[in-house]
């Protein structure tokens, strides 16, 4: 799918004003996701009560790339989730599913209301503060900045990272140049538009799916020489993501979303994470979240919860290794010594 025939589909009226409440999106199924769906939808609920978005969980259905594999959210889950007001909106993924799961996120847009703007969270996120504060423009497509320099990996003799990124655009028909942060030094890998899927937001997720789903199964389908020492697994979201948000006239997120991975959602991976580098703030969130006792009957089913939040491990065995005011510029040591003490639970 190529070619220079790129616009934005932001014409509906709420895709600018972000008061009016666009449409939630997280994907579950059964599992750790599961667990993470109730733990966002909570707090979704406890800190941004008056969004007037709807929250879909997008649950992928036990066929086709998912054939063979339980994906089926709990009943007990789902009750759970219903009580918080999340509409649970089932949908099939026929090209990525258990091959590479991190595709759910681009094919759950399709069971989405088409025309209506959304914002995409993964499930592994918290909620901390009332969403309306933030100023969205959703005509304008953005993600998140909370990222390190994990794709490409340049190879020793060439190409180098903009050859790389030049490859993408050039075979989708985009402005390159214009993607470009000239603030950062050329072959800088902050130069190139790149994000972390962790969030991101548009106006309509008809359009942006089907453009998303289209490159992504192209550039797996056929890397083509650039991409041909470079792994896809498990970048490929990633790779496409700032292709597509710049096809729609986005890029970086402005200041008016710098509450998202802020003071109004912590993208926080996992717990154990979570109470090895993030501040009292949202490990409170957190905390509050899973208090309510009827999610609190079912989180204590999932081991993660049931040692690091209700017996208090994550607070008193795992904040205790790290000095959060001095942490490893890296995520990979992090959880390299969550691992060597025992406490890598996901």
């Amino acid at each position: 799918m190529t070619g220079k025939r790129h616009g934005t589909p932001g014409n509906h009226p709420d895709a600018k004003n972000g008061n009016a409440g666009a449409n939630v999106l997280i994907v579950a199924q059964a599992g750790r996701l599961e667990f993470e769906a109730l733990i966002f939808a909570s707090s979704l609920r406890q800190h941004a009560g008056d969004w007037q978005g709807t929250l879909f969980v997008a649950e992928p259905q036990p066929e086709a790339a998912w054939d063979g594999h339980d994906t089926r959210i709990a009943a007990e889950t789902r009750e759970a989730l219903e009580q918080l007001g999340a509409r649970i909106v089932p949908f099939t993924a026929r090209h990525f599913g258990a091959s590479y799961p991190y595709g759910n996120k681009i094919e759950a847009l399709s069971a989405l209301p088409a025309g209506q703007p959304f914002l995409f969270f993964d499930t592994d996120t918290l909620i901390l503060g009332p969403l309306h504060d933030i100023a969205f423009d959703f005509s304008r497509p953005a993600a998140s900045m909370r990222r390190e320099g994990t794709w490409p990996i340049p190879p020793l003799y060439g190409p180098g990272y903009g050859g790389i990124w030049h490859s993408l655009y050039a075979r989708f028909g985009l402005d390159f140049e214009g993607s470009l942060d000239r603030s950062q030094p050329d072959e800088h890998w902050e130069r190139y538009l790149y994000f972390n899927a962790g969030w991101f937001l548009g106006a309509d997720p008809a359009a942006f799916g089907r453009r998303f789903l289209d490159w992504a199964v192209a550039l797996r389908d056929e890397p083509g020489d650039e991409l041909a020492c470079q792994s896809l697994d498990p970048w490929l979201d990633q790779i496409v993501l700032p292709l597509v948000i710049h096809s729609f006239g986005g890029g970086r997120p402005g200041p008016e979303l710098a509450g998202l991975d802020g003071a109004v959602s912590c993208h926080y991976r996992n717990l154990p994470l979570l109470y090895a580098r993030e501040d009292e703030a949202v490990v409170s969130a957190l905390e509050q979240a899973a208090a309510p006792n009827r999610i609190k009957r079912r989180l204590r089913e999932w081991q993660p919860a049931k040692k690091l939040i209700y017996q208090g491990k994550g607070r008193d065995k795992v904040r205790p290794l790290f000095d959060r005011d001095n942490l490893p510029s890296k995520e990979q040591p992090i959880r390299n010594l969550l691992k060597n003490r025992g406490w890598w639970l996901v």
